[in-house]
């Protein structure tokens, strides 16, 4: 991890050495390109396999359960449906702790960094307990708004109810990874990961088939292993604390700030979260004839593999996060600015090569999913449309990650709510009175939506109201 903006470290082992260039003034040259590049590469590429890493604790879980029968994957559906809702709403503890640990690094304080996402760490403890006793308390309710009944029901709610209980460790788990991001560290959390789905696997085929706990012991398995992995990743923060005389108790007035920088990404999440809702609702009233299910079914099939992209992409934002945090934590705005032109470049040109490639496999990406031969010859034109909307995403998530890091929230969280504003009507009316089709549902998406947000970012990423320095920022 870092210390001193430009030299690698361990945060267990860092020494402070004093050297003008912590504090860099100068712009970068063109030779410095080839080290920028392997720097973003450093954190991306882990932060790309973590990423990816994230979703084999649910996929883990419907293998094995998926084996049980028909009934306990849709009751596991339905859960997961739960869990990624009340946990992706609270991705801001590891965007914000990354761009707020990333400052005071910069700034040369990585006693204060470690603080402060000590600090993300105890908010994220105090708000796993609130929604693990709300969970707990309300998964019955939440089980019958899906509108489902009997042995789905039954498997879902045992699900749900023993998997909020592992609702806490997977907050400490972003707070913490947010941590080691800001101190430039993406491996650990990767490692972290690995072993922690290798461990679920282990947990779930014993507690499910050994014991013979069925749907039960695989929430069991996943919340043990959540356990363990948020263990891991506190015991590294902790240990850096420790060694540069952090405070390990809650600072109230840290928690505080902490949770008022996230309530801006918040609102950004929610608005992303809207506008994929409504892309999902007009599909859904788009698909009211004889055809419906197979156009919901490419739908479903195309966001899936929209949404694997998209880790692509998001590893190089959260390099910007960490890497624009440090920047403006140094007061080095010459630098910020040369690292995001070169990160926007490497967000198209990643867009390019994915969309590329989506266009390629379109054909054959079907089949592999179905046997259904209507789904391949509707999903093909959507891909299609997805792959050129790419290169745009990839310009998206990283000036995404760019703000973020330099803590404009605020921002963030107004551009989203214009964008949604304008993008969600559009797309109901499209699909209510102008019978828009599949197809044209996704050009909305990609092009109103997408491009919405595209231009948004780039007004902000051309002005100065974002590159502000120091080691603490108003979000």
């Amino acid at each position: 991890m870092y210390f001193r903006p430009r030299r690698i470290t361990s945060v267990v082992a860092v020494r402070r050495r004093p050297d003008p260039s912590d504090t860099p003034t100068r712009t970068p040259t063109s030779a410095d390109g080839r080290s920028q590049d392997r720097e973003i590469l450093r954190l991306a590429v882990p932060a790309f396999l973590a990423l990816v890493a994230e979703p084999m604790f649910l996929l883990a879980d419907a293998a094995v359960v998926g084996h049980l029968g028909t009934p306990e994957l849709a009751g596991l559906g339905i859960a997961a449906v739960v869990l990624q809702t009340a946990v992706g709403l609270c991705v801001f503890l590891a965007y914000g702790t990354t761009a707020g640990v990333a400052r005071r690094m910069g700034a040369g304080d990585l006693r204060g960094a470690l603080s402060l996402g000590l600090d993300g760490v105890w908010l994220a403890t105090g708000l796993g307990a609130v929604i693990t006793v709300g969970g707990v308390l309300l998964t019955d309710p939440l089980v019958a708004a899906f509108g489902v009944g009997g042995e789905v029901a039954g498997h879902a709610t045992t699900y749900l109810r023993i998997a909020f209980l592992g609702t806490t460790p997977l907050l400490v788990m972003l707070a913490a990874t947010g941590v080691l991001r800001g101190l430039q560290d993406t491996r650990t959390p990767l490692v972290v990961a690995v072993v922690g789905n290798l461990l679920n696997v282990v947990l779930n085929v014993a507690l499910v088939y050994g014991l013979d706990l069925g749907i039960a012991g695989s929430a069991i398995g996943s919340v043990v292993a959540q356990v363990a992995c948020a263990v891991a990743l506190t015991a590294v923060v902790v240990r850096g604390a420790r060694r540069h005389d952090a405070p390990l108790r809650p600072d109230l007035a840290g928690v505080r700030a902490a949770a008022r920088a996230g309530v801006a990404l918040v609102v950004r999440t929610l608005t992303l979260r809207a506008a994929l809702l409504v892309t999902t609702v007009a599909v859904t009233l788009d698909a009211r004839g004889d055809d419906g299910a197979d156009r919901i079914a490419t739908h479903q099939l195309a966001m899936t593999l929209w949404t694997f992209l998209a880790f692509v992409l998001d590893a190089i934002a959260i390099a910007a996060q960490a890497i624009t945090g440090r920047a403006l934590g140094a007061g080095d705005v010459d630098t910020a600015r040369a690292l995001t032109r070169r990160m926007v470049r490497w967000g198209l040109w990643s867009g390019v090569v994915t969309g590329i490639a989506i266009a390629a496999l379109s054909p054959v990406l079907g089949p592999l999913f179905t046997d259904d031969p209507a789904v391949p010859d509707l999903l093909v034109p959507v891909l299609l449309v997805a792959a050129i909307g790419q290169p745009a995403a990839g310009v998206v998530f990283v000036l995404d990650g760019v703000l973020i890091g330099a803590g404009d929230g605020r921002y963030l969280a107004w551009a989203g709510l214009l964008v949604a504003a304008l993008y969600a009507p559009v797309t109901l009316a499209a699909a209510v009175w102008w019978d828009a089709g599949l197809l044209a549902v996704w050009v909305l998406f990609c092009g109103l939506f997408m491009g919405g947000r595209l231009v948004t970012l780039l007004h902000r990423a051309r002005g100065d109201a974002w590159l502000r320095t120091g080691a603490t920022v108003d979000a």
